[in-house]
């Protein structure tokens, strides 16, 4: 697919709009269908799409294993975040009210950060069994994968 000049140009086209409809799924999750989940697995669609068609180390630069990590790190962190938040300002876990002087405007902010950390994990953790499998090699183990190794050992 990298030789293949329409499918690289429609990729360079649609990775910005498939970013963009991610970010509006978001932030509009409160209001309509969508959030998190939503959105992070079409933000870490389009990186996949440019991995699938510029090439698997093409997709790692893009998203090199550190800042999938430090993205993976950061969602759960603020989900986790906003939660004790509510904590110590003297709620219960993950209680928007009191977030804010004004309840009704806590629990905007408190589910728009938590839904945005949620969307940050699930980008991260697509992006990474994206790469765990398309960068998974059966050679590397040997004989323990093939069928001959299966059959000497009585197996069907």
């Amino acid at each position: 697919m990298r030789d293949n000049p329409v499918l690289r140009t429609c990729a360079k086209i649609l990775f910005a709009p498939i970013i963009v409809f991610g970010l509006y799924v978001q932030f509009h999750g409160d209001y309509s269908p969508g959030g998190g989940f939503q959105a992070g697995v079409i933000i870490a669609a389009a990186f996949i799409l440019h991995a699938l068609i510029f090439g698997l180390e093409a997709g790692r630069r893009l998203v090199p294993q550190w800042l999938n990590l430090a993205l993976l790190a950061a969602g759960v962190l603020l989900y986790g975040g906003v939660g004790v938040a509510g904590m110590v300002m003297g709620g219960l876990y993950l209680d928007y009210n009191v977030l804010l002087p004004d309840p009704s405007a806590g629990q905007h902010v408190g589910i728009i950060l938590v839904e945005f950390g949620v969307g940050l994990t699930v980008t991260a953790v697509m992006l990474a069994l994206f790469h765990a499998f398309a960068g998974f090699n059966p050679e590397r183990f040997g004989d323990e994968t093939s069928d001959e190794a299966d059959h000497s050992r009585g197996g069907s």
